[in-house]
């Protein structure tokens, strides 16, 4: 028994100790990872925070670069097709007025007419203005023929001044649009100068055609007829409207105007009124934006070429009045400088100069001698005028709607007397 309980009491002692030997079972927990130390203080690197910002700024120009190009590129589009649609619309016109005198010059030119102003009316029926002192009529030339009389070298000598209104490429022989008709006439026996400005949209009959026209289509019309032929109808046209007969002729272009004024180094002028024509056209029908203050000033020639063409807030007729201001400023510099004597022996030099723009039917011994017989009449005995409302104008509006001016041909008659004295039309 003693044995037994002994023996059970180890085996109690020995259960106690394996149960104090074996280790409890810990809840499950997280391992703690010690702090790593702070790393070491870097200051900050300028030099690259500033290379960034630049590639940034850079980088944001080039965005904006791209938009102001992208803009501009809208824009110089859009000025080229408005650009593009202004000369259509102009080259359009120019169109519609050519095939308007192509129809008028398939018309079958009539026999030649005489001067119309008054010679067809009954004398009992005329204003007292249209008789002169002696009771014969004015106006109608003496034996009513349109042929033109070459200037015999002494007698009155009336020449029609024409400016053409060519563009780069266009020769006068071909489009001879007239921009400006002036008539002058020098009188040897009565030792003065006449000068008459003429609107190119004076309506008028032109000899051979049945329909009222411009007075500047007839040159053109004269060339369709048969090449050369235009500067004659033109010298016919004003012949048979005016009742004064025309010698001779003389065309010149926009090139040798500018060399003829820049030759004697310009001219002094005084200008009435400011002008300001942002739409001045350029020779390839755009636009060459001309300003002159009033005043006195002095043109060279490309400006004094804008000054007699300018319509800015004005017509024909003050642009007649400008022009002839032009030609007298010529003559005044040409005498002022004591000029007359080294143009004349410079005339062949010059005449080389500009004759690619010139086109008459004088010589340039003619030219001479029309120069120094200009240069001796006073200036008292210079007379000049356009036809314009106050006299001899009335606005009219054609069944097709182009705006013309119509003459007054009561009217004229004395006008003619006033510019280029008693029997012009002999």
């Amino acid at each position: 028994m003693n044995s037994s309980q002994n023996s059970m009491q180890d085996n109690d002692n020995t259960r106690q100790s394996s149960l104090h030997d074996t280790p409890r079972e810990q809840p499950y927990r997280s391992p703690v990872v010690p702090s790593a130390a702070p790393p070491p203080f870097v200051p900050p690197n300028y030099e690259a925070i500033s290379a960034r910002r630049r590639r940034y700024q850079q980088a944001a120009r080039q965005d904006n670069w791209i938009w102001v190009v992208a803009g501009l590129s809208i824009l110089v589009f859009t000025l080229i097709v408005t650009l593009g649609i202004v000369v259509l619309v102009r080259l359009e016109r120019q169109a519609a007025d050519d095939d308007s005198i192509q129809a008028i010059a398939q018309q079958q030119p009539s026999i030649e007419p005489t001067s119309i102003i008054y010679s067809a009316i009954d004398p009992q029926e005329l204003p007292p203005e249209a008789v002169d002192e002696n009771g014969e009529i004015r106006g109608a030339l003496e034996g009513n023929s349109l042929e033109i009389v070459p200037w015999d070298g002494e007698e009155r000598f009336t020449v029609l001044l024409m400016g053409m209104d060519n563009r780069p490429g266009q020769s006068s022989s071909t489009t001879c649009r007239t921009d400006t008709m002036m008539v002058i006439s020098l009188d040897p026996i009565n030792d003065r100068i006449g000068i008459l400005s003429i609107p190119r949209d004076t309506y008028v009959e032109i000899p051979g055609y049945r329909d009222l026209q411009r007075i500047n289509t007839a040159c053109t019309l004269g060339n369709l007829q048969q090449p050369g032929y235009g500067p004659i109808l033109a010298m016919q046209t004003v012949q048979y409207n005016f009742g004064i007969r025309i010698n001779d002729y003389v065309m010149i272009d926009f090139n040798a105007f500018i060399k003829i004024i820049d030759r004697i180094g310009g001219i002094d002028v005084y200008v009435e009124k400011t002008i300001n024509d942002p739409t001045y056209p350029s020779m390839n029908y755009g636009y060459d934006p001309f300003y002159i203050e009033q005043g006195w000033q002095h043109l060279d020639g490309a400006t004094a070429l804008k000054y007699a063409r300018s319509r800015h807030t004005s017509d024909d007729i003050d642009r007649g009045r400008r022009q002839q201001q032009i030609l007298l400023a010529v003559r005044d510099k040409v005498l002022s400088f004591n000029m007359i004597d080294d143009l004349i022996v410079n005339a062949l030099p010059i005449w080389n100069d500009i004759n690619e723009g010139v086109e008459t039917g004088l010589s340039l011994d003619q030219i001479i001698q029309l120069a120094l017989f200009a240069a001796e009449v006073p200036e008292e005995n210079i007379k000049n005028a356009v036809v314009d409302w106050e006299c001899c104008l009335m606005s009219y509006t054609t069944p097709n709607g182009a705006s013309v001016l119509i003459p007054n041909r009561w009217a004229l008659g004395p006008l003619m007397v006033e510019v280029f004295g008693e029997g012009y039309n002999q």
